[in-house]
C-alpha cells in the first residue's frame, strides 16, 4: 500500500509538471515530451521493480543506489521546478497589467504576456532547480558536520565525570546511502574516540538486508564501553526480526524496552532504550511488532538512583523518555527537515516543535540530532549531516 501510494503521488506530479512543460515550451515539443519524461523516469521505474522482485540484497545495491539516484534527482527537479514555477505564476497575477474584458461568450484569447513571462521564468526555474539539487546533494553527501558538546549535570557519578559518547542516527544504509558513504562516517566517528558508540534508530531505509554494509562498514570498531542500539520508524517498514538478530550477532545490543547498566570508573550508566510507536503498525498494515514505548517495562529492574540515559528515535516522544527517569535523551528522526528552503524555518516543524538541537525541560535534556541519511529527496538544504559527540560532566 505505501509502495501504490508513492507511485500514484509520482505519476500525480509528473503530470502536472508535463502540464507545466507544455505551457512553456513551443508546440514542437509536446509530441515528445511524454517520451522524455519516460526515458527521464525509467531507472526509476526498474528501480521499483528490482525492489518489488526483492531483488535487494548486498549485492544488488550498488545497482539499485545507481538508478535510484538518478530517478531520485529527477524527482527533486520535478518538485523544485515546480514550486518555482508556482512562485512565478502568483507573481504574474500580482503585478499583471489589467487586460481588456471579453463578451462571456467568447472564447478568452491566450495571454500572450503570460506565456512569454512563463517562458522566461521557465529558464530561470530550470536553472535555479538545478542548482539546488546541486547544492543539496553536496551538503547531503559531504562529510558530516562533528557537534561536540560538553553536557553538565549536577548529579552525575564521579565515575562518569568525562565519559564521551558518540550518536549517530537516521543512516537510512540502502539505494541512497551505499557502503562507501557508511565507511566514511565509521571513519569520522572513530577519529573522535568515543567510548560509547549510540545508533538512535532509522539504521535502515526500508528493507533488513539494507542493515549488511552498515554492519560491515562498522566492523572492527568497538568502543570500550559497548555498542548500542533502538530501532527507528523505517526499520519498521518490513519485519525487524532479522534487523535485531543481525545487530546482536554483530555485537551491537538493541535495546528495546530494555536497558543496560555500563561500569565505569566504580560508578554506574543506565542504558534505556524505548521501542519506536511503529512496531505497532508493521509494514504500515498494522502488523504488530512489539508494544511501541513502554517506560516501565524498560526501567523494571533498575535501581532506583541510578543516572538514566535513554536512546528514543522520536523526539515527540520525549515525555515517555521522561517517564522512565531520564536524565538526557537523544534522539534524531527529523533530519533537522532535511529540506529547508525557507530560511529560518525548518521544516521539521510541520511535525513537531524540537526540529533540531539541545532542549531542556527543568533539569533534564533532550538532544535531536539531525541524522547523517536522506529520505525521500537524495538532498539536503540547511540541514547538513551530523555526528555528534557528547561528554558527560560534573558540576
Amino acid at each position: 500500500m505505501p509502495f501504490l501510494l508513492a507511485l500514484v503521488l509520482i505519476l500525480l506530479v509528473q503530470w502536472l509538471h508535463l502540464r507545466l512543460l507544455c505551457l512553456e515550451l513551443p508546440d514542437r515539443f509536446h509530441r515528445p515530451l511524454p517520451w522524455l519524461l519516460f526515458f527521464f523516469h525509467l531507472p526509476l521505474i526498474l528501480f521499483a521493480g528490482l525492489r518489488l522482485l526483492g531483488l535487494g540484497g548486498h549485492g544488488a545495491l550498488p545497482l539499485l543506489q545507481f538508478l535510484s539516484r538518478i530517478g531520485f534527482y529527477f524527482q527533486a527537479f520535478t518538485v523544485m521546478h515546480l514550486l518555482i514555477a508556482m512562485l512565478a505564476e502568483w507573481a504574474w497575477r500580482i503585478f499583471r497589467k489589467p487586460v481588456a474584458e471579453v463578451d462571456s461568450l467568447e472564447e478568452a484569447p491566450v495571454d500572450p504576456s503570460r506565456r512569454a513571462f512563463l517562458r522566461t521564468s521557465a529558464v530561470a526555474s530550470t536553472g535555479a532547480a538545478m542548482a539546488f539539487g546541486v547544492v543539496g546533494a553536496q551538503e547531503a553527501f559531504s562529510d558530516p558536520q562533528i557537534t561536540r558538546l560538553e553536557l553538565t549535570f549536577p548529579d552525575l557519578p564521579p565515575g562518569l565525570d568525562g565519559l564521551r559518547l558518540a550518536q549517530l542516527s537516521d543512516l537510512h544504509a540502502g539505494p541512497l546511502v551505499g557502503a562507501k558513504t557508511l565507511r566514511r562516517w565509521r571513519e569520522l566517528t572513530e577519529r573522535e574516540r568515543p567510548e560509547l558508540l549510540l545508533f538512535t534508530g532509522d539504521l535502515v531505509d526500508s528493507r533488513p538486508e539494507e542493515l549488511e554494509p552498515l554492519l560491515i562498514a562498522f566492523q572492527g570498531f568497538h568502543p570500550p564501553l559497548g555498542r548500542f542500539a533502538v530501532l527507528g520508524n523505517h526499520d519498521y517498514f518490513d519485519d525487524p526480526g532479522p534487523i535485531w538478530r543481525d545487530l546482536e550477532g554483530a555485537g551491537i545490543r538493541c535495546l528495546e524496552n530494555a536497558a543496560a547498566l555500563i561500569q565505569r570508573g566504580g560508578s554506574t550508566l543506565a542504558l534505556l532504550g524505548l521501542q519506536d510507536p511503529m512496531a505497532r503498525n508493521g509494514r504500515f498494515a498494522r502488523l504488530v511488532y512489539g508494544p511501541g514505548p513502554r517506560p516501565a517495562e524498560a526501567t523494571r529492574d533498575l535501581p532506583s538512583d541510578v543516572f538514566r540515559l535513554c536512546m528514543n528515535h522520536r523526539p515527540s516522544e520525549w515525555e515517555e523518555a521522561l517517564a522512565a527517569g531520564a536524565r538526557l535523551t537523544l534522539s534524531g528522526h527529523t533530519h533537522g527537515g532535511q529540506i529547508n528552503p525557507i530560511p529560518g524555518f525548518s521544516s521539521a516543524r510541520l511535525i513537531g516543535p524540537r526540529t533540531q538541537g539541545l532542549y531542556r525541560e527543568g533539569p533534564d535534556l533532550l538532544y535531536v540530532s539531525r541524522g547523517l541519511g536522506v529520505v525521500g529527496l537524495p538532498i539536503r538544504i540547511a540541514a547538513p549531516p551530523e555526528i555528534v559527540i557528547i561528554t558527560l560532566r560534573r558540576t
